[in-house]
């Protein structure tokens, strides 16, 4: 009997993405920078731009006063504005990307809060050994505890639920 599926054309899903080189994550923060700057401008709105790489995907970093209205009631605008930039990145290159945009230097200081917050829920279940169910969360704010959960002993984590409901969940390991 002879396998007949190696001999089958793979489809384009089977393919993995190719790998963004460093230039090309460079360029999609490039694009950013420059749709945030039009942005800015049709709003009359003041703020410094920086593009960078970190970690392996593109940012866009805008600093300034007046801003929280960019950023919205816990991070909304910002969560919607960073989608309509990655909207322009994939309209200018035709490949999707994983921009991360930061106003007001919201995302850091709400990593930090959630570091505390992941903290507490791990101390939490290893006092009472009961899981811990979090707020309801986006997938920035979500992937930021797991992280932390992940960096620590004795407990584990995971999503549960459907947007825009979906939350983490801390559980002691078994």
């Amino acid at each position: 009997m002879t396998d007949t599926t190696s001999a089958a054309p793979e489809t384009e899903e089977a393919q993995p993405a190719p790998q963004a080189t460093e230039s090309d994550l460079f360029r999609q923060s490039e694009i950013a920078a420059d749709y945030v700057e039009g942005l800015l401008d049709i709003l009359d709105y003041d703020g410094d731009i920086d593009e960078v790489v970190q970690n392996g995907r593109p940012a866009v970093e805008v600093l300034g006063g007046r801003l929280q209205p960019l950023v919205g009631q816990r991070g909304a605008t910002v969560e919607a504005l960073q989608e309509l930039t990655r909207l322009a990145i994939f309209r200018k290159t035709g490949t999707p990307s994983r921009l991360l945009l930061d106003i007001g230097g919201y995302r850091a200081a709400r990593r930090k809060e959630l570091g505390a917050i992941a903290k507490n829920a791990a101390e939490k279940v290893k006092e009472y050994g009961e899981p811990v169910k979090l707020e309801p969360m986006s997938a920035f704010e979500r992937k930021c505890v797991h992280d932390v959960i992940n960096a620590l002993s004795g407990v584990e984590s995971e999503s549960e639920g459907v947007e825009p409901q979906r939350r983490i969940v801390v559980r002691a390991v078994s």
